[in-house]
């Protein structure tokens, strides 16, 4: 357990309360979208390490991922291809299996 400062754990406290309101939550889910594009690009892409040295040509290195990622969204549209599912830790696999 850790005890913070009465200043500290009041503003905690206010922010979690925040979280519990509707626009919070649509301010969110915002940033969850932009959160998987990121994800996606760095799974599909491996976008985080590039392999030139000059600018010009990580920028157009990038284009190239965005364009992939776009490729690849609209081929899973069009195939109706569902979204992917969210990991399933080891312990809830043994529950399942059970």
């Amino acid at each position: 357990m850790t005890l913070l400062p009465r200043d500290q754990q009041e503003a905690l406290e206010t922010r979690r309360r925040e979280q519990l309101t509707d626009e919070w939550q649509q301010r969110y889910n915002i940033r969850a979208g932009v959160e998987g594009t990121i994800s996606q690009a760095v799974r599909r892409t491996r976008i985080r390490r590039t392999r030139y040295t000059s600018l010009p040509k990580t920028h157009l290195g990038h284009i190239f991922a965005a364009t992939a990622i776009n490729i690849i969204r609209l081929d899973a549209w069009l195939t109706g291809t569902p979204l992917g599912k969210t990991r399933t830790s080891h312990l809830a696999q043994l529950d399942l299996a059970a």
